[in-house]
């Protein structure tokens, strides 16, 4: 009981800071289990739990400051729920170690990519083929297709077989692949998270038991972080946002990286 309260405390931090980025704060729920001696498999389990709790609660409050695309959601939201569920139905044939490489590897491109600047100015429409002129009030965002779609395919896959929200590659494909605001990718992303961690999470449970001693609480405590961290993203610049990202998001696959090489000494 003292060891969930510990993890409850950090969770509750996490959950304000990657809710804050559309994150969810997956890859650091399933780093901070595994660094408490919970099993990988384990870990990515109670993760996609915690994730789904938290990402959905942010929604609401995201959907109702109108930072949320819907259209933007359905498409990519579905892609990534189908493959998330077949990355968690096939984690069993991974052994955790090599779940943890690919979850730094995949994590330190994605934080490179948010260091890229973009231009977030109003676009003009695309008549070519394989371009979708996705709406957004007054906006038109021309999101290319033969680079979104493998990138959401991969990017649901492993994000449902480690166990962590996806969000970590969603928000990047948005904002540099879809040209979409950070506040809308934000928004979004944390729909697509809670799908995503839904879909991973019983895909899990298929060959893994699940602990609700361990998750339930976790999760009651990363939902009231979880709309502080919404609220709060809602009023810090697009910028300092991205910025965030990156930062975290390179801080976890270092620490992944070290947790790899201790566990070889």
């Amino acid at each position: 009981m003292y060891k969930v309260a510990i993890i409850g405390a950090v969770f509750f931090a996490l959950s304000i800071v990657m809710t804050m980025v559309g994150r969810g704060g997956g890859n650091f729920y399933v780093l901070t289990l595994v660094l408490a001696g919970i099993p990988m498999h384990d870990a990515a389990l109670t993760g996609q739990f915690v994730l789904f709790a938290t990402a959905l609660a942010a929604s609401f409050v995201f959907h109702k400051s109108k930072a949320l695309s819907f259209p933007l959601f359905l498409f990519m939201g579905g892609i990534t729920l189908v493959m998330a569920f077949a990355g968690g139905f096939l984690a069993q044939h991974f052994t955790g170690r090599e779940m943890k490489i690919i979850f730094s590897l995949l994590l330190v491109v994605a934080g490179i990519m948010m260091l890229f600047q973009v231009d977030e100015r109003r676009k003009q429409d695309s008549a070519r083929i394989g371009f979708w002129n996705l709406k957004s009030g007054d906006d038109i965002y021309p999101i290319n297709l033969w680079l979104t779609v493998p990138i959401a395919v991969a990017s649901g896959f492993f994000a449902g077989m480690v166990g962590v929200s996806g969000g970590s590659f969603l928000v990047p494909l948005m904002v540099l692949a879809c040209g979409v605001p950070m506040r809308i990718a934000v928004g979004t992303a944390s729909a697509m998270v809670a799908s995503t961690a839904f879909a991973g999470f019983i895909g899990h449970t298929m060959h893994e038991s699940f602990n609700p001693a361990l998750a339930v609480p976790l999760a009651a405590v990363t939902i009231i972080g979880g709309i502080i961290g919404s609220r709060i993203a809602l009023k810090t610049k697009p910028k300092t946002l991205k910025l965030l990202f990156a930062v975290t998001t390179l801080l976890a696959a270092v620490l992944m990286l070290v947790n790899i090489y201790m566990a070889k000494q």
